[in-house]
């Protein structure tokens, strides 16, 4: 008896509410802004950022001037072979302390990046290699590098190597220089 009258209640609530609805006369729309916008086709041309400065919307795209992005630390050697041959003569050290390096997730990281060409070992035999896809791919047993040399080569990359600044932070990649030393030691 009280599970009918409580199913009376609560279908007599759900009837009450569903009556209120009036198809006809849609409710107010707080912001119809955001619910019936503009409809642009992609990638056509907008005059939402016009300047006089003849940018044609692209001032609104940049960064303010001076600033950096977050979580950013800027690489004070520019991308030329003197550069690099700088980096390498200098022995540029690592500012992370080796004893507190992850070596597990430096190789990790080499394995997913850079082991493709390179090898696991670091031998340049790496899976690429050896489908002829790339061909000259260096042993690190017959290079003279060193940790600031590599970590210059991988962000901005060398020959037909490329960059990967964009995949790795800058800890990652002082991480990978010290596991390719680590794997030059055992070559």
């Amino acid at each position: 008896m009280k599970s009918l009258l409580k199913i009376t209640l609560v279908l007599g609530i759900v009837i009450s509410f569903s009556s209120c609805k009036d198809n006809g006369a849609p409710n107010y729309q707080y912001m119809p802004n955001m619910y019936e916008s503009v409809a642009y086709e992609t990638y056509s041309e907008s005059t939402a950022f016009n300047s006089p400065t003849g940018l044609h919307g692209k001032e609104g795209q940049l960064p303010p001037v001076g600033t950096i992005k977050r979580g950013y630390v800027p690489y004070e050697y520019p991308n030329t072979p003197e550069a690099y041959n700088a980096v390498k003569a200098a022995n540029l050290p690592s500012p992370l302390d080796h004893s507190k390096i992850d070596m597990k997730k430096a190789q990790e990281l080499f394995e997913i990046y850079c082991a493709i060409c390179h090898g696991t070992a670091g031998d340049g035999k790496g899976n690429l290699v050896k489908q002829g896809k790339f061909l000259g791919v260096p042993s690190y047993a017959d290079r003279v590098i060193n940790e600031g040399s590599i970590n210059h080569v991988i962000n901005y990359g060398l020959n037909s190597m490329g960059s990967y600044a964009n995949q790795l932070n800058q800890q990652e990649r002082w991480m990978v220089a010290a596991y390719v030393m680590q794997l030059k030691g055992q070559l």
